[in-house]
């Protein structure tokens, strides 16, 4: 009987801990809906837990829309959250692929991202039936993709990316990879870097992008930041690691360059603040510091955001 209530103390305490640590929390990477894929939530109810939860901020990201509108009438009407919204671009077929005139417009609503390509990029077409096989699926057939790349014909940054390359250096937002390959990646940086962008992060870096520990130690260096997603570590339809996985991704490209973000929304998968608990809960189970979960849940990020220290 001690046992037991042991035990129940026990799961008490670390249930305070992880609700403790995911106060302040900011997530990068939200699919919630309205979307033309299947959601589980939509902006307002992943909004309303962040909230419930004490997150600092959320970014809505859909494959195929601007949500930057979405975020901002979401602030006015529920002012008392305490939670900053925020969305971005992500360069898909629907906003005209790579296109400086769609980038400038978001800039301008004050989008806070600009993601290459994702579902659209050549390189995620080529794993249709590989990595990307598992990708979610829209609620209707739409027409198919036009595969895009950041490179020219001569394997060159193409002329279109560095206009939009400009443009996110300009507003000092961030530049994130998408779906783009590792070695795309390198070149787009290098170009993104020389034109003064500030903010780089690459997504999922294990999944469809195709990075090996080498290649995240040389991105890194270029001063890009690791962003891992979340429900490919807790338990759902998109898990693909284990969490001795997570340590090791996390120590090669160092704590202070590395971001947990949900990807979350998609049917058979947690709600995204569902699976921030459960991927605090491996954090202390890999006995990272507390100082640490922080960083990878919510300052690194918020730091991208320009949002002020706390």
């Amino acid at each position: 009987m001690q046992q037991a209530q042991t035990a129940v103390s026990s799961n008490g305490h670390r249930k305070e801990e992880v609700d403790r640590l995911l106060v302040g929390a900011v997530d990068l990477h939200c699919h919630s809906g309205p979307a033309a894929m299947p959601r589980i939530l939509d902006h307002h109810e992943a909004m309303m837990d962040c909230a419930a939860a004490g997150f600092r901020a959320l970014v809505y990201k859909d494959h195929f829309y601007l949500g930057t509108a979405h975020a901002i009438l979401l602030e006015k009407l529920f002012p008392d959250t305490g939670v900053r919204l925020f969305s971005g671009i992500a360069l898909n077929n629907a906003v005209g692929g790579i296109n400086p005139h769609a980038v400038d417009h978001a800039a301008k609503l004050g989008a806070k991202i600009v993601w290459m390509p994702t579902l659209s990029a050549e390189n995620h077409i080529a794993q249709a039936s590989g990595q990307a096989k598992s990708f979610p699926k829209t609620s209707q057939k739409m027409l198919d993709p036009i595969p895009l790349s950041a490179l020219d014909a001569n394997g060159e940054v193409s002329d279109a990316t560095k206009q939009v390359l400009d443009l996110i250096a300009e507003a000092d937002i961030i530049l994130a990879g998408g779906h783009l390959p590792a070695g795309e990646l390198f070149l787009v940086f290098e170009e993104a870097r020389r034109r003064g962008v500030k903010k780089m992060i690459v997504n999922h870096p294990t999944y469809v992008v195709g990075c090996s520990d080498d290649d995240i130690r040389g991105l890194v260096s270029l001063g890009a930041f690791m962003e891992h997603s979340i429900c490919m570590f807790v338990e759902g339809r998109s898990k693909k690691y284990e969490p001795d996985k997570l340590a090791h991704l996390i120590e090669v490209a160092g704590v202070d360059r590395t971001l947990l973000c949900s990807d979350l929304g998609l049917v058979g998968s947690p709600r995204p603040v569902d699976g921030y608990r459960a991927i605090v809960e491996i954090l202390l189970g890999l006995q990272i510091p507390g100082t640490d979960i922080r960083k990878l849940i919510g300052s690194n990020a918020a730091a991208l955001l320009n949002l002020p220290e706390e």
